[in-house]
């Protein structure tokens, strides 16, 4: 498990250690008939290694802060510090209280104030009685102990007012200029590029030496698979073997980096690391039909070799820079849509939501695990709780959802579109105007007109509330929605349900699905569905209107949309009440004193019109054709802007630091920031969520911030040669690996950053040099000194990933269909019950033989062959894959529909392209599979299989053999 999550494991073995010692601590309390649980785990844990290892090194953060934390935080902390004694400070808690003595006394805790209180031997005892529990003996003893040992308090869990963090790990400090070191070159292994003579002085440090160059058709083999995930065409290989100069290599690099097919291959490999699914998974699991538009962002975007400055910068602030598609970063995760109406569990979800934007960028960006510090302060590496929330207030502002890619239309949409909407506004002015002019209308009836979606007018004797509450049975349909809620005084204009008059809104439940679509909309004086609120159930929603002050009101106004573009969720049965107090309630109006509710309101609008005189009827009866054209017309140029699954952006809520991750259980605001041993953004918790973001990801990617380019280095280098620089790629933090070859790592990031940024570049370095040109034959010589090639005495070769052998599959059987861009192709039937579920396909076509990844990419579903490669589903990041090797990936090759039909695709290329002759056949099958002709006896052994078994089961053979599957 452990291997299988990276990015997780110091978290999860803590998480097993913590159960595993809980579960040691109750078997020996039950022992000794002590079932009262009156001890802290920490207690326990900390007791049973007093008494396993006395003489064992105490830790601070991992022994004396959870003591601390559980036992005196809650007075002495960061919110409440009473008799001015801090204890989660170290200069503080190294002071003198106000009793006059100093709290800890580094090496004697005799005179140690801190031991006096919690042992009792002075006038009080702390904690005192009612609030936390008191100290046991044993953890008494263990703060003695570690008082008497010298008190060791690390700086980095020092607190943010003991002066500025500082670290001594490697990842945290600037990168270091380094110059290529000065060695000698070698007939075999050419210094052609400056990183060659780091990895050729590390390897004469270890007493190794590089391999000569690959052959020919290994290299270019290897150039398309690496960089394209698709085979050469034996046209190029022949090609390059007639002449494989440097310069044709050269060119050959060139031509890869340029190719569309690179954008598609290396994005995989990022949707991989920023966790990029298109369902929502958990139990419900619904499709994002939608989710696409971010995938074809990162393609394009590494087509274009946009500097990764930019592209970073985009994925979290894109809207603030118009590129919208990008942000669909932030909402690429899971995303849990079924909510509770227990109020602790909603906080949950929401903590959860923001502890995945956290942990999503702090592991791809930075290479941090940052979402570790949710509960307490880090348990490795120097970030604290409060730098945690700190990012988690970077975000507070974003939620998962769709919003509209204008910046995808044609402007000339857009200017007619509000140009219509404009129109549709005036003549519906013009109409309501004709309809004010004929009052008989409404004096005619004992009954008032039937509702509208346009505007409803509620009269009433004046009744003095402070609160009028209008509350919806049912909707004509879907949820109900009002653009605008309006109450007035019986000698008065103004609207006193304004929030500009202090009024104050509240509802059932809002259905938040767009920020044109929200609570405030209500009572903002703006009219039009998009200044709009929509409530969260069909039937049983009510708005509630608390005014300043109680009046006299004597009329309720109310509509659908005054804009009169939309007429549906508009409310046909409502009652309106008023209140003084809250308690007793008053009705006033209700949908009874109107005429029932016609779906086709064409007949209120006859009535309407018949009573006009001739020249005005014709004239309403043209606004009326006009609207209706102009609505059927705006619904035509809506339909044609696209909407994405890319996240949308509210005003962020102020952002506190919760007691041990506890949303209930809230402590001092945290305003927007980055890590305090990193600086910070100088924002404040009224900050603007835009600013937010883009503040945040400048930061991210200045020139001065240690982390970013040695990661994306890191991630590139792993992606060429199967392991990074630093193996784990998403941890630059205590926990990770140290570099193998740190002098390199640096100046690949310093010259990175000098490039722009630029990806391409960095590939370049990497293509051309003779480290990624060795060839990848073993020596038993390096392999006793280096097993897994990390100094890369050889290239390592490894088996290629799911999306490269799928593809590669329909390559060679001449069905790759390369259709770019825009939806992807699913491979499953779904049954879009509100729990979906997800039946594999048993038949395909052309539109399933797309490159694996435009294939939509569903949580907790895997393909039936290929995801048997330890292909990740999107449902956490994945920055390095498992290698794992099970007889059901063989199988699934040699048997499964989708290969025993790609196999007979293949057999009937070989034979149209080579006739009937078997030796044909067979070297072209060798050359498009393995880019090199069969051998004499690989010929002799291929055409008796195939005369016993036929060509089409040779095929599959092929397609199943190793040196098709593997990247050497």
């Amino acid at each position: 498990m452990i291997d299988k999550f990276p990015g997780r494991c110091h978290t999860i073995r803590m998480h097993l250690f913590c159960c595993v010692t809980l579960s040691t601590c109750l078997f020996i309390q039950f022992l000794s008939h002590d079932c009262g649980f009156a001890q802290d785990p920490v207690f326990d844990d900390n007791a049973s290694k007093l008494e396993s290892d006395i003489e064992s090194s105490i830790e601070y953060i991992r022994d004396i802060q959870p003591i601390l934390d559980r036992h005196c935080y809650e007075c002495h902390g960061p919110t409440r510090q009473e008799s001015n004694l801090r204890l989660d400070l170290r200069e503080r808690a190294y002071k003198e209280a106000d009793w006059g003595e100093t709290v800890i006394q580094p090496g004697d805790s005799e005179k140690s104030l801190l031991i006096q209180l919690v042992s009792g031997n002075g006038d009080l005892l702390m904690p005192p009685e009612g609030t936390a529990r008191p100290l046991s003996p044993e953890q008494i003893e263990l703060l003695r102990r570690w008082i008497d040992n010298g008190a060791d308090w690390p700086d980095e869990f020092a607190g943010p007012d003991d002066g500025p963090m500082t670290s001594d790990h490697w990842s945290f400090q600037p990168i270091a200029r380094f110059s290529p070191p000065d060695v000698e070159s070698s007939d075999h292994f050419p210094l052609i590029g400056e990183l060659d003579r780091f990895i050729l002085a590390k390897l004469t440090e270890h007493q190794l030496a590089p391999s000569p160059g690959a052959d020919p058709r290994t290299l270019i083999r290897r150039l398309y698979l690496n960089m394209l995930g698709l085979l050469p065409s034996p046209e190029k290989v022949e090609s390059f073997v007639r002449s494989p100069s440097p310069e044709a290599y050269e060119q050959l690099v060139n031509e890869v980096l340029a190719s569309p097919h690179y954008g598609e291959r290396w994005a995989r490999h990022w949707l991989d690391v920023v966790r990029f699914g298109e369902s929502t998974g958990y139990e419900v699991n619904q499709d994002r039909s939608n989710a696409f538009y971010y995938r074809d962002y990162v393609i394009e975007s590494l087509n274009r070799d946009k500097s990764y400055r930019d592209f970073v910068l985009e994925q979290l602030a894109g809207d603030v820079v118009g590129v919208d598609e990008a942000t669909g970063f932030l909402v690429g995760g899971a995303y849990d849509i079924v909510k509770s109406p227990d109020i602790n569990l909603t906080l949950m979800q929401r903590e959860d939501e923001l502890a995945d934007f956290v942990n999503t960028t702090s592991t791809t960006f930075l290479g941090l695990t940052v979402a570790c510090a949710r509960c307490h302060n880090h348990k490795f590496d120097p970030i604290l709780q409060r730098d945690y929330f700190a990012m988690q207030a970077i975000f507070a502002g974003v939620k998962h959802g769709e919003r509209p890619l204008s910046g995808r239309v044609d402007p000339v949409l857009l200017s007619t579109l509000e140009q219509a909407r404009e129109t549709v506004a005036d003549r519906t002015t013009e109409l309501q105007q004709l309809r004010d002019s004929v009052p008989a209308i409404e004096e005619s009836t004992e009954l008032l007109p039937m509702v509208n979606a346009i505007k409803n007018i509620d009269e009433f004797s004046p009744v003095r509330a402070k609160l009028i509450r209008f509350s919806i049975e049912k909707a004509n349909q879907h949820e109900p929605c009002l653009d605008e809620l309006e109450i007035y005084a019986m000698d008065q204009s103004d609207n006193l349900a304004a929030a500009s008059n202090g009024a104050r809104a509240t509802s059932s439940g809002d259905l938040e699905v767009l920020p044109k679509h929200r609570l405030l909309h209500i009572n903002d004086g703006m009219y039009g569905n998009n200044h709009s609120w929509i409530a969260k159930q069909h039937s049983g929603a009510w708005i509630q209107i608390e005014l300043a002050e109680p009046h006299e009101i004597h009329k309720v106004v109310w509509g659908r949309d005054r804009n009169g573009e939309f007429s549906d969720r508009l409310a046909v049965r409502y009652s309106i009440e008023a209140s003084l107090d809250g308690v007793t309630w008053q009705l006033i109006s209700s949908s009874q004193r109107r005429h029932a509710y016609r779906s086709n309101g064409q007949e209120l609008e006859d009535e309407f019109i018949n009573r006009l005189p001739t020249e005005s009827a014709e004239h309403a009866r043209q606004l009326l054709d006009e609207i209706e054209a102009l609505r059927v017309r705006i619904d035509q140029l809506v339909a044609q802007i696209p909407t994405a699954y890319i996240g949308l952006f509210n005003e962020p809520k102020t952002i506190y630091r919760l007691y041990r991750g506890d949303p209930l259980a809230p402590r001092e605001e945290v305003p927007p920031d980055t890590l305090t041993l990193m600086g910070t953004l100088g924002l404040s918790s009224s900050t603007p969520d835009p600013e937010r973001r883009k503040k945040f990801a400048e930061w991210i990617v200045s020139n001065d911030n240690p982390l970013t380019a040695r990661v994306i280095v890191n991630r590139v280098w792993h992606y060429h040669f199967g392991r990074g620089l630093v193996w784990t790629t998403s941890d630059f933090g205590s926990n990770g690996a140290t570099p193998s070859h740190p002098e390199l790592l640096d100046w690949l990031a310093q010259e990175f950053m000098a490039q722009d940024w630029s990806l391409k570049w960095l590939h370049r370095q990497i293509l051309l040099s003779s480290t990624f040109q060795q060839a990848s034959r073993p020596r038993d010589s390096a392999l006793s000194v280096d097993a897994e090639a990390r100094f890369l005495w050889r290239f390592p070769p490894r088996r290629l990933e799911a999306e490269a052998i799928r593809d590669s599959v329909l390559q060679v059987s001449g069905k790759l269909n390369m259709t770019a861009g825009g939806p992807g192709f699913l491979l499953f039937e779904i049954d879009r019950e509100n729990v979906h579920h997800y039946f594999p396909l048993e038949k395909f076509g052309p539109e399933h033989f797309r490159r694996m990844v435009y294939m939509t990419k569903i949580r907790q579903e895997q393909d039936d062959v290929f995801g048997m490669f330890d292909c990740p589903d999107g449902g956490q990041t994945i920055p390095v894959r498992n290698q794992s090797t099970t007889a059901l990936q063989a199988l699934n090759l040699l048997n499964s529909p989708f290969m025993i039909e790609q196999a007979e695709f293949f057999a009937t290329r070989l034979q149209s392209a080579a006739s009937d002759d078997l030796r044909d056949q067979v070297a072209l099958a060798y050359t498009l599979l393995f880019s090199r002709p069969p051998t004499e006896d690989e010929l002799t052994d291929a055409i008796e299989f195939i005369e016993q078994h036929g060509l089409a089961a040779f095929c599959r053979a092929m397609l199943s053999a190793n040196e098709f599957l593997y990247l050497n």
